[in-house]
């Protein structure tokens, strides 16, 4: 994956032979003022967007882009410099020129072809390289036509390694591209899956009308069931359109097929129902296991079409993740790396990018310990996933999110060796492959990347959670992951300014980040939750990012980690002292009414800025973190304002935009269905699949960092940069941490059900930790629960969740059970019933390795959360 808007572009090459031959016929010139088609063509923009496969890296050497090829490649085409997404018009003439050098000299083929299979070829021009740069130009009429064909220069099959260099590449010819106009359907915009009954609903109308206008809601019938009147909203600057909203929140029943019309037209259908989301938790989680590296992707689990051999264990031709060297000059050692989730579009596996998204999952289950409206993990529970650990006694989620902490605890480097404790940065193919590729069928060779603090800071943080978190599933697990997250933060301590190389961006995504300070706050706190060691205290009070703003207005993600500590600490039981705990809950909530301040400010009701630096690389998954802050302060206060503002955000995702798509695949009338990835290829070959339902694109990104969106896309207003083709890896590649994104709200919003009125609590709750016994092995608790209803309470069941490895080893004045770290009180028969104003008391021992032992968080009476005394 290509990260937002700090890496440098690369295109995808192919690495497959050449199949198909002739060349297109020979014409005369194309006039002088013919539109240029390559891009870059003079290197003065440096590599991008040009890629290599089967050479050294790429680099511009006195203005000529050069690389170094190996000798004795059996065919020219077992090596290649080219760009993608030329656009090529069946019968147009084009002169395609450029100048080229070899040292000691070869044979070099331009080839313009199609990227994919069969890889026909429209064209092909032959030059003989020697140690002197010389021009070559031909002119040409291509039989057929491309959108987005691939220009390549085969520079394979000599039997010495050469140095070659290429200058001045031009294409002109053709007509001048058509634009590009998107089909965005009805003028009214709603979020095509549907809205809950109780919950906000709003839609954007596009239309040239001043003065308010009539709305009328209907039934799939066509009969009338609600109306209203719009409220002008004039010029929107995102979209570049003029605008009105209606409103429509007073209407509750549930019902399917719906529609809205408004000054003649009528919307996409959608849904009032109070199960909208349900699907949408499993199916955003289920992308997960279609990104599994190292294991079969079983088509019971998935679907058929999803099935496929295990990628990258060493079965031929891949060269397998189970050994893999570093790059030359970094390490003397190989590591079985296998297992973790592809990134993204590509075969990379990163460990910033997989740390947050390891995070995302592992907090989405944490919730369900504090947030009222989590009801305990039942939407979470083992059974709920499709993966193939269900039914092992653990969380599905828990299942997958281990699938990739296994590859995070291979990537740190072992004891006795430079870096000891360090993580590796990434591990990818030596060079960019092509599109579409399965990963079985990857042949590149795979290295590891220097270890960077940024990477041993994500373990640690994630080491950290896990070690709360699985302690009480697998207690060997969760002490190996607490060893892993020790020794991260102790070695990142040592070695706090190793920074990823902004360069490194051959065959993977850089990933730079110069600076980690918010990974620093990040872990401290994740490793002060789970040990409660007044060390990490110290160091993450010390944090300037403890009392900074860390939520900013375009959101969190893998390079701004510190909202992650920030919202953990907000949420995760721990020892802070009240007025400090306070004051980061109230950071949150400050955070949360900037947040809706800014979603009323958008006529397309998103909480994210309006300006086109507000629309970059994966800004989707922005948009969604920054719901995720407002659900959070909803789980924080029970304020229905904060939840509101969460399910409105995810109207712009699901349809509410100016393209009127539905950004999920497989969700909504209009959805994506291809996004960039290798392995999801149905655009290019359709014997493969769309990436499965519940996939997130990136989103419109205004910087219009790929060739061909650049192309296709000039001169956009920013909600209309965008475009759902697998060529435009800027605006539509999938990725792991957008998709975690979309999982947690998800998760959250398929917990609202109706969002009705939040109910106020009905009782109190007191929980008094009297100690840990002598040599610190267990402890003694009491919990009192009062009713502050008006009505007796006939038979009671109390449930709270401890943060790790604590188990109830008896309890007296009531029957305890306990699942996971979860524990359930059910009464007696001689206390079973609480009359108004009074209270049930019972107790417990309880045993524990060590670690944090805070009071709950969340401590229930009957299902209702009670106010904590």
């Amino acid at each position: 994956m290509t990260p937002p808007r700090h890496r440098l572009l690369l295109a995808a090459a192919t690495t497959l032979v050449l199949t198909g031959a002739g060349t297109g016929a020979a014409h005369a010139a194309p006039p002088p003022d013919a539109p240029e088609q390559i891009e870059n063509g003079d290197f003065t923009a440096g590599v991008t967007p040009w890629f290599s496969y089967g050479t050294g890296a790429l680099a511009v050497t006195d203005g000529r882009l050069c690389t170094t090829v190996s000798g004795g490649l059996a065919n020219p085409w077992d090596a290649g410099i080219g760009q993608d997404g030329v656009p090529l018009i069946a019968g147009a003439e084009y002169t395609l020129g450029f100048a080229v050098s070899a040292t000691p000299g070869t044979a070099v083929k331009a080839v313009l072809q199609l990227g994919t299979a069969p890889y026909t070829t429209y064209a092909a021009v032959d030059a003989n390289a020697t140690g002197t740069a010389q021009r070559v130009e031909q002119t040409f009429t291509v039989p057929d036509g491309n959108p987005s064909a691939q220009l390549i220069f085969q520079v394979g099959g000599a039997a010495a390694a050469q140095t070659v260099c290429l200058d001045d590449v031009s294409l002109r010819g053709g007509e001048p591209p058509t634009p590009y106009e998107p089909d965005t359907g009805p003028r009214v915009r709603v979020n095509q899956v549907g809205y809950l009954p109780g919950g906000p609903k709003n839609a954007t109308v596009v239309t040239t009308a001043t003065e308010p206008l009539p709305w009328q809601l209907r039934a799939s019938t066509g009969a009338l069931l609600a109306g209203g009147t719009t409220t002008a909203r004039g010029p929107d600057p995102a979209s570049g359109q003029t605008v009105q909203t209606a409103d429509f929140s007073s209407y509750r029943t549930p019902g399917s097929g719906l529609t809205l019309t408004v000054d003649g037209e009528t919307s996409h259908p959608f849904d009032i129902s109070g199960t909208l989301y349900d699907r949408l938790r499993a199916d955003s989680l289920q992308f997960f296991y279609a990104q599994r590296s190292g294991i079969a992707i079983d088509g019971d689990l998935i679907g058929d079409e999803y099935a496929r051999p295990a990628g990258h264990l060493g079965v031929a031709p891949n060269q397998g993740d189970t050994s893999v060297p570093c790059q030359p000059g970094v390490c003397d050692y190989t590591l079985d790396v296998h297992g973790g989730w592809y990134d993204a579009g590509d075969h990379g596996k990163y460990v910033v990018n997989g740390g947050i998204a390891t995070y995302q999952l592992l907090s989405t289950f944490e919730r369900t310990r504090t947030a009222p409206t989590a009801a305990g993990g039942v939407g979470l529970a083992d059974g709920t996933l499709r993966v193939p650990e269900r039914g092992n006694g653990v969380p599905d989620i828990l299942d997958e999110a281990r699938w990739e902490l296994e590859f995070l605890l291979r990537m740190q480097v072992p004891a006795g060796q430079p870096l000891a404790g360090m993580a590796h940065h990434k591990i990818h193919d030596r060079s960019w492959t092509g599109l579409p590729l399965a990963p079985h069928e990857d042949p590149q060779p795979r290295e590891l990347h220097p270890p960077s603090t940024a990477a041993t800071l994500n373990l640690a943080a994630t080491a950290a959670q896990c070690a709360r978190l699985y302690a009480p599933y697998d207690a060997a697990f969760a002490a190996r992951c607490a060893t892993a997250a020790t020794t991260a933060y102790a070695a990142a301590t040592t070695h706090p300014t190793v920074y990823a190389s902004p360069s490194d961006g051959t065959g993977g995504g850089a990933y730079d980040d110069g600076n980690v300070t918010d990974e620093f706050y990040w872990a401290a706190v994740e490793l002060y939750l789970s040990t409660g060691a007044q060390t990490y205290l110290a160091d993450l009070s010390a944090s300037p990012h403890h009392t900074g703003d860390v939520f900013a207005p375009r959101g969190f993600g893998w390079q701004s980690t510190a909202a992650l500590g920030r919202l953990d600490l907000a949420t995760v039981p721990n020892g802070l002292p009240a007025t400090e705990l306070t004051r980061v809950r109230a950071s949150v909530t400050a955070a949360a009414d900037a947040y809706l301040a800014e979603l009323r400010r958008q006529a397309y009701g998103l909480p994210m800025p309006g300006d086109a630096d507000s629309y970059f690389w994966g800004a989707n998954s922005s948009i969604i973190n920054n719901a995720v802050v407002l659900a959070t302060a909803f789980d924080l206060t029970r304020d229905a304002t904060y939840r509101d503002g969460a399910v409105q955000a995810m109207d712009y995702l699901l349809g509410r935009n100016a393209l009127n798509i539905s950004y999920v695949t497989g969700w909504g009338e209009h959805a994506a269905e291809n996004q960039h990835s290798r392995i999801f290829g149905n655009q290019l070959d359709p014997s493969l699949p769309h990436p499965p339902a519940g996939s997130l694109a990136g989103g419109a990104n205004a910087a219009l960092q790929d060739p061909f969106a650049a192309q296709l896309l000039a001169g956009c207003a920013p909600m209309f940069c965008y475009v759902d083709d697998i060529n435009s890896y800027a605006t539509n590649e999938v990725a792991i941490n957008w998709n975690s994104a979309l999982a947690w709200i998800a998760s959250f919003l398929a917990d609202q059900g109706d969002a009705g009125a939040v109910p106020a609590p009905t009782c109190s709750a007191r929980y008094t930790n009297y100690g840990a016994w002598q040599g610190g092995s267990g402890f003694t608790a009491q919990v009192t629960v009062q009713n502050t209803g008006a009505t007796p309470v006939n038979g009671w069941s109390v449930r709270l969740a401890f943060t790790g490895d604590q188990r109830v080893r008896e309890a007296w004045l009531a029957k305890v059970t306990q699942s996971g770290a979860t524990m359930t009180a059910r009464n007696e028969p001689y206390n079973a019933r609480i009359n108004p104003g009074g209270t049930a008391t019972f107790g417990f021992n309880a045993t524990t390795n060590g670690g944090a032992n805070p009071n709950p968080g969340l401590i229930t009476l009957n299902g209702a959360p009670c106010t904590l005394t």
